[in-house]
C-alpha cells in the first residue's frame, strides 16, 4: 500500500542535489589520526551523477524515510529524539540534527525521499553527498542561512560524530562546494576549500583521458578507513610514510593539471595508488589488480580504486587516442565503464 504523504498534492515539494566526486589524489590524508597530526592535502572533482534527496508533507504526528534506490522505507512517530539505530540511519541523523539544532527542538511532520546515481560502496563519496542533499533540502525547507562551510561541517558532523560513521572530511565539502578543489585540512575540524581556475581545454582533455569503471563490488569503507587509522595510531613507519606521499601527490596532481600535463596525472596517479596500497592490506585484491593491469596493458597511463579501495569504481587516465583500447579491454573484464563528466555546481535545492 503506498504512503498517505503520497496521494497528496505535490505543493510545496523540495528538491535537492549534490554531485559525487572523483579523488584525484590525497585521498585518506584527510582521516583523523593523520589530518589531526599531521594536516591533509586533498586534490578532488566533482562529477555530473547525483545524490537526490526530496523533502514532502506526513501524516501528521509522522516523519517518513525512503531510500527508492534501496526500496527500504521507515515511519516513524515525528520526535527530536528519533533513535539514530534503524534501516536509514543517514535520514534519521539529519532529521534529528536539524530539528534539535535549527527547528527549536520541536519535531515536524515530514517525509525525506533520497536517491543515487550509484550504488553505495561505491567509492565516490555517496553516503556523505546523500547527507549533503538532505541537509539542503531542509535548509531551504526551513530557510536557513547556511553558507557552503556551514553546510559541509554540518553534513560531516552529522555522519563522524553524531552516527558515528568512519570516514574523512572530504566528500561532505566536494559536495557542496561542486568544481575541482585542493583541499587542506588541519586540527580541530579546520578545512579550507581551494577551488582551482582550470583552462577549459584542460579539463576537456583530461574528461577525453579519463575512464570511470564499475568493478561490480562495492566495499565497506568504514572497515578500511578503520584499518588505516589503527596503522597511524600504531606509527607504522612503512605505512606513515605512504601517507606522507599521498599528500604530496595531491600537490604534485595539482601542478600537472594547472600545466595541462594529463600524462603527468597519470604517471603520479600510478604512483600514488601503489602508496595507497601500504596504507592498509584490504585496499586492493586479485580482482583489482587484474583489472588495473588489463588497463594499463591496453595502453592506460595509470590508474586507482576510488575513495577508500576494496572495490566500487576505479579510474584510469589514458592517452585519449588510447582510450578505445582501454575501453574494450575493460569490457572483458566483467564490470563496466560509466560516462563521466566534470561538474562546477555544488549542492543546491529547488522548490517545485
Amino acid at each position: 500500500m503506498s504512503p498517505t504523504w503520497q496521494s497528496r498534492p505535490l505543493e510545496g515539494l523540495i528538491r535537492a542535489r549534490a554531485p559525487l566526486r572523483l579523488g584525484l589524489g590525497g585521498g585518506g590524508t584527510d582521516v583523523s589520526p593523520y589530518c589531526d597530526t599531521f594536516g591533509g592535502s586533498v586534490l578532488n572533482a566533482t562529477i555530473s551523477m547525483y545524490a537526490y534527496a526530496t523533502v514532502g508533507p506526513a501524516p501528521e504526528g509522522k516523519v517518513i524515510f525512503r531510500a527508492v534506490d534501496l526500496g527500504i522505507e521507515e515511519e516513524l512517530d515525528a520526535s527530536v529524539d528519533i533513535p539514530l539505530e534503524g534501516k536509514l540511519q543517514l535520514h534519521r541523523g539529519v532529521y534529528r540534527r536539524i530539528m534539535h539544532e535549527f527547528n527549536g527542538g520541536e519535531a515536524l511532520s515530514l517525509s525525506i525521499i533520497t536517491a543515487s546515481d550509484v550504488p553505495a560502496g561505491s567509492g565516490l563519496g555517496s553516503s556523505s553527498t546523500m547527507v549533503v542533499a538532505m541537509v539542503e533540502a531542509l535548509k531551504e525547507r526551513l530557510m536557513l542561512p547556511l553558507g557552503e562551510y556551514e553546510v559541509a561541517r554540518l553534513a560531516y558532523w552529522i555522519e563522524r560524530h553524531d552516527i558515528g560513521l568512519k570516514g574523512g572530511k572530504q566528500d561532505q565539502y566536494a559536495a557542496t562546494f561542486g568544481g575541482i578543489n585542493f583541499m587542506e585540512f588541519f586540527p580541530e575540524e579546520r578545512v579550507i576549500v581551494n577551488p582551482l581556475r582550470i583552462r577549459s581545454a584542460i579539463m576537456a582533455e583530461l574528461e577525453a583521458s579519463l575512464i570511470l569503471y564499475f568493478t561490480g563490488a562495492s566495499r565497506d569503507s568504514a572497515r578500511i578507513i578503520e584499518d588505516q587509522s589503527n596503522v597511524i595510531r600504531d606509527g607504522k613507519v612503512g605505512s606513515l610514510e605512504a601517507m606522507h606521499k599521498l599528500k604530496h601527490d595531491a600537490v604534485r596532481i595539482k601542478e600537472h593539471l594547472l600545466n595541462g600535463n594529463i600524462r603527468g596525472v597519470g604517471k603520479v596517479l600510478g604512483e600514488s595508488w601503489q602508496a595507497k596500497k601500504q596504507t592498509s592490506n584490504v585496499i586492493s585484491n586479485s580482482e583489482i589488480e587484474s583489472v588495473y593491469d588489463l588497463a594499463v596493458s591496453a595502453g592506460a597511463y595509470a590508474g586507482k580504486v576510488s575513495g577508500a579501495g576494496g572495490g566500487g569504481f576505479m579510474m584510469f587516465i589514458s592517452d585519449a587516442t588510447h582510450r578505445p583500447s582501454v575501453l574494450r579491454a575493460l569490457s572483458r573484464a566483467g564490470g563496466y565503464v560509466v560516462p563521466c563528466h566534470f561538474t562546477t555546481e555544488g549542492s543546491i535545492a529547488w522548490r517545485i
